[in-house]
This record gives structure tokens, sequence and C-alpha cells, in this order.
């Protein structure tokens, strides 16, 4: 239900991550930063996925078995670090939860005029239906139809907003307009106060912050360790590699189309004028996607909006399912639990989080905190744990305390940072002043600096040496097959009424117990060290390199030269912006069928027997060969 059988391949997950990634706020949030730089936020928010790399390759080398990565840190840890890295798991996918709600029903509301706490409690409700029904394998299903349908909207309004608009319908008409647009309303920070420029003092702040807290929204969520998880082990660093690369597209591109159109329509007639807060609330993509298309261009942002958070909902879903039911209830409540009841609690729990969604979504309705004021924070209440979370899976010398200690610590010192600044640059606090750039971003670095720091130095001056051999332990065949073997040796040693019977019996039960025991569990041929730590190594150097990239060598330079982009330079950042996103759909639309075929053909053939006789193209499992 939660793991997918541990086989999924990279195409499909590389779909999922697109899929998972791209929420409410990489659509509307994005567009309504787009004239500080769409590339900070797509970048900004990439290289956590492509560094996760090398978490999903530790994963399957030192716990190939676990459900959550709670579970690891319960296990080499103990109680206490356990409750604590719950509480930072939990609190990421209520944050995540509340975002996607808030976006959602933000735009449902303006496009449609529904009551906005309908549509916070409908969005959660309607996408647990099918996550009760299919599970991981449901979600990772409708991850890549959603995904599908995503870019080819994207597409849409790419080439409406630079082909064939009457408003815009170019690249020169965009910059003509975006050169008035400065005119008139000049960006303060800016270069000379112009929209078209990479010279943004609050663009750079905002990657910062998007930076940190991206970070914590990658690292602690358990939806993205469920995908590593599902994963072959030998292709997840390649779904990583995939997904991440592939979803920068989405903001990179659609800021560009749609942020950029919002700024360059301001003042037309059809475009309704935009107040600070409706910007925050992430309105000016679909303002500007029914200014170009009217009734049309809503429905297909509508639309849009729709599967970004339904999927990124399904992915929350899962994730918290999994880590009520495994680090909860397994845990703390039943230890003894069957897999029928750990099923049915699956189940349970994420109905139960649907509903909790709504109500967190209407609770931060009604307090008038926005979508983008949660999006800057979450680094404040989450960054602490980040390199904690990361030292845990990947090095043995992490010391307990020192992780524990440093992620506490952390949050403290986020809050007091936040506060503080909040304060000193502010007659009053309140939501608005507390979610200025300065306040924000002192409570980020602080929270992910002490953290780092401290797990860090505590670890180097009082290390722990833990051997992986007991993660790798966790939920491990060998593991399982002990247990059953003591418990089936104390029922022979029981008294018996009848011992041909219950010869008989466990004759023909053994089987099925060591079918049951191999359910979910990685294939020991799949886990060669020597391979696994190959994959490692290029993860490691591979997103490193990636990450300076994105996020130093091609923006710090354009930062700090302050050009001004002409009409030939706004063509070519277009142009890349369209390669990209259709190099995109390519990898997470066209390649996952590419890998797959075989079994698409076989369901295709079986679909056309059952046409002539029904019943004829029923899959049957090959006899396996008996030595």
């Amino acid at each position: 239900f939660t793991s997918a059988s541990r086989s999924v391949k990279p195409g499909l997950i590389a779909s999922g991550i697109v899929s998972a990634w791209t929420w409410a706020a990489t659509l509307l949030q994005s567009s309504a930063v787009a004239y500080n730089g769409p590339w900070w936020y797509g970048s900004g928010a990439t290289i956590q996925v492509l560094l996760f790399a090398q978490l999903a390759a530790k994963l399957k080398l030192n716990a190939p078995n676990a459900h959550t990565f709670l579970e690891i840190i319960g296990e080499r840890w103990g109680k206490l670090a356990h409750l604590v890295f719950l509480f930072f798991g939990l609190a990421t996918n209520i944050v995540v939860s509340s975002m996607l709600c808030l976006g959602g029903s933000a735009t449902v509301t303006a496009l449609t005029g529904m009551n906005t706490i309908a549509a916070c409690f409908l969005i959660p409700l309607g996408v647990a239906i099918y996550v009760v029904a299919g599970g991981m394998r449901a979600t990772l299903l409708c991850d890549y139809t959603h995904t599908a349908v995503l870019f080819a909207i994207i597409f849409v309004f790419m080439f409406t907003v630079y082909a064939t608009s009457d408003k815009i319908g170019s690249i020169g008409k965009m910059h003509e307009l975006l050169v008035t647009a400065a005119a008139n309303h000049p960006v303060d920070g800016n270069a000379q106060g112009s929209y078209l420029t990479m010279r943004s003092k609050n663009g750079l702040i905002f990657g910062v912050i998007n930076i940190i807290g991206n970070f914590a929204t990658v690292f602690n969520d358990q939806a993205y360790w469920q995908r590593a998880i599902a994963s072959q082990p030998a292709s997840c660093v390649k779904a990583y590699l995939l997904g991440g690369l592939a979803w920068f597209s989405i903001p990179f591109g659609f800021a560009t189309t749609m942020g950029l159109a919002a700024v360059a329509l301001n003042g037309h007639p059809d475009m309704a004028p935009l107040t600070p807060a409706q910007v925050s609330a992430g309105l000016p993509a679909p303002t500007a996607a029914a200014a170009l298309l009217g009734k049309s261009g809503a429905a297909a942002m509508l639309i849009l909006l729709f599967l970004a958070v339904t999927s990124a909902t399904s992915a929350e879903l899962i994730a918290v399912s999994s880590i009520l039911t495994y680090d909860v209830y397994k845990k703390y409540i039943n230890p003894n639990a069957t897999e029928a009841q750990v099923l049915r609690v699956s189940h349970y729990m994420v109905a139960a989080f649907a509903i909790f969604m709504g109500i967190a979504g209407t609770i931060f309705f009604y307090i008038g905190v926005s979508m983008g004021w949660l999006y800057t924070f979450m680094g404040v209440l989450l960054g602490s744990a980040v390199v904690p979370i990361a030292l845990c899976i990947t090095w043995s010398k992490a010391s307990r305390m020192g992780c524990v200690v440093g992620a506490i610590s952390g949050l403290i010192a986020g809050i007091i940072a936040w506060m503080v600044t909040t304060s000193q640059l502010n007659d009053k606090i309140n939501v608005v002043t507390s979610g200025g750039d300065y306040e924000m971003l002192a409570g980020n670095l602080a929270a992910i600096g002490v953290g780092g720091i401290v797990a860090t130095a505590w670890s180097y001056i009082a290390p722990d040496d833990f051997n992986f051999d007991i993660t790798r332990a966790i939920n491990s065949p060998t593991h399982l097959k002990d247990i059953v073997e003591v418990e089936h040796s104390d029922k022979e040693k029981a008294p018996s009424v009848d011992s041909k019977t219950e010869k008989d019996v466990s004759h023909t039960v053994a089987p099925v117990e060591h079918e049951v025991i191999r359910a979910g569990i990685t294939d020991e041929k799949d886990l060669d060290p020597v391979a696994l730590n190959k994959a490692f190594k290029f993860a490691a150097w591979s997103s490193v390199v990636l990450t300076v990239i994105l996020i130093i060598l091609i923006p710090l330079p354009l930062f700090f030269a302050s050009t001004v982009y002409d009409v030939g330079s706004l063509k070519a950042w277009v142009i890349v912006a369209i390669i990209w996103a259709f190099l995109a759909s390519f990898t997470v639309v066209i390649y996952p069928l590419y890998e797959s075929k075989d079994s698409l053909i076989m369901i295709c053939k079986g679909i056309v027997k059952d046409l002539f006789k029904p019943g004829s193209g029923k899959y049957t499992a090959p006899t396996p060969v008996v030595a």
C-alpha cells in the first residue's frame, strides 16, 4: 500500500517527483515573484531534489526495507530522537498541506466564486478516495496522468502568450510592455527599476529563503522518502536527478510566461487590478490567464491548479499515513500488528488526515495567513532538522545527542531571530510585518545554520560509532524469517491432539508464511553494496555540480553584472524556458511509457484477446522452474 513493492522504474518515479513537487505554490508563488526572477524560484527548489538523490542512494544501501525515514531514526537513535523528529516530520506535512489548501482554495474562489471553506475540505477529501482505494500505486499512476496534462496546459499558455495572443503575442511585444511597466511602476531594489534583470535585491533574498525552506520540505517530508522507498535500488538516483531537472522547467517556464504576462498586462482593461494581499495569495497567474483567454483561460488555470494540488495532496496523504501507521500505531500502540491491521490503519489515517487538512487550511484562512506567508515561514519552523536527518542516514559518526540538540536549538534560534528582527524593523508585530523579506531571512538562516552547526560540531567532538547493519535489518526477510521460525518451533513444542494433522497444516502453511515475508521486501539481488556505493558517488558529484551551476555559476554573474535585458536577451531566455519544458515533458511523459513498453504491449494483447474471447486475455504468472 505504501511502498508499491519497491520496484517502480525510474521514469515513473521521476514523473511522481515532478507531480509531488508541483504544489499550488509552484505555479502561483513563482508567478507572484516573477519580476524578481523565476530562476530563483526554480533553482532554489530544484537543488534539494538533486541533492536528495544522495540520501536516496544511502537509504537503499543502509536501510533498504524501511517504510519511513523516522523508522531509521528510531532504530538508530532511540525513542527520544524518534519523537523529536516525528514532530518535524508531521509539522512539515501539516505546513505543506496547509499551503496546498490555501493556494488551491484561493484560486478556486477567485475563478469560480466557490466558498473558500468548502474548497479547503473538498480538495483533500476528493483525493483521499483514490488514495485509499489504490495506495502508492494509484498515487504514482495519477501523478503520471496529472503531469502529462499539466505540461500540455503549460504549453498552451506559453504559445498563447508568446505567439498567438492579440494582447502580447510575441517576445518583442512582451519586452515593450515590460519596459513600459517598469517606467510606470519601477521595482525598488532592481537594476534601473526594471523587470528585465537578474539584479534584484528582493529576488536574491527570496532565493536564499526559498533554498532554505525547500531543504526542509524535501529532507523532512516523508513524501520524498516514499518515492525513494518505492523505487528500484539500481535506478533511484537516476529517478531523482531526472525528476529534479524536469521539475525545474515548470516554475521557470510558467513564471516566465504567466508571471511576466501579469506584469505586462497591468492596467489593461481585461486585467483585473491586484492588491498586495491578492499577490501574496498567488493570484497574478490566474488573473492573467483570465485576461488572455477569458473563461477558457480561467478554466485551464483551474484544471492546472486542480491537478497540481491533488497530486501533491495525494503524496502528503500517503506520507502522513505511513508515519502515523508505522511510527505511531505500530511502534507505540500495537507492535505486533498484522498486515491486515496495518493496512486498515493506513486507510483510516488517509481519511483522518484529509479531514485535518481541511481544518488546518480553514484555520490559517481565518487568521489571515496566506500561502505566500507560509511558504517563506516554513524554513523558520522546519529548517533546523535538515542537517541532522541527512547525517542520520549517511554518516556513521553522527551523534545522537548532538543531532537532537541541534534540531531543537535550531528551531528556538530560528523563532527568536525571526521575532527579534520583526520587532526591530517594525513598530508592531503582526502577520503582515512578520512576513517581510529580512524578517523571514533572519529566521531561516538562524534555523538551518544553528541546527547544522550544532549537529555537525557535536558529532566531530563526541562522535558515535554506529554500525548500519542494524538499520539494514529493519524489516529484512532474514530478520522476519527468524521470528517466524521461533514462533513455529514454539508451536512444535506444544502438545498436539493430532500430530499428523498438525504436520499437514504446517507443511501447507509454511510457503504462505514465506510469501507474506517477501511481500514489500527489496529483492536481495538488487542490494549489491558495490553498485549502490557507486550510485551514491555518482549522485554526490552530479548533484553538487548541478547545484553549483544552478545557484552560483548562472545567476550570480548575471546579478552582479546588473544587466537589463534587451529584446535579444529576453528572446534567448524564453526560448531556453520553452526548450527545457519540452525536454522535461519527454522525460516524465514519454520515457515512462518507453521503459514499460513490454508490460503495456502485454496489457494491450490481453485486451484484444478479451474482446474476441472473454476471459482469454487474463494474465497468468509463469510457473517457476524447480531445480
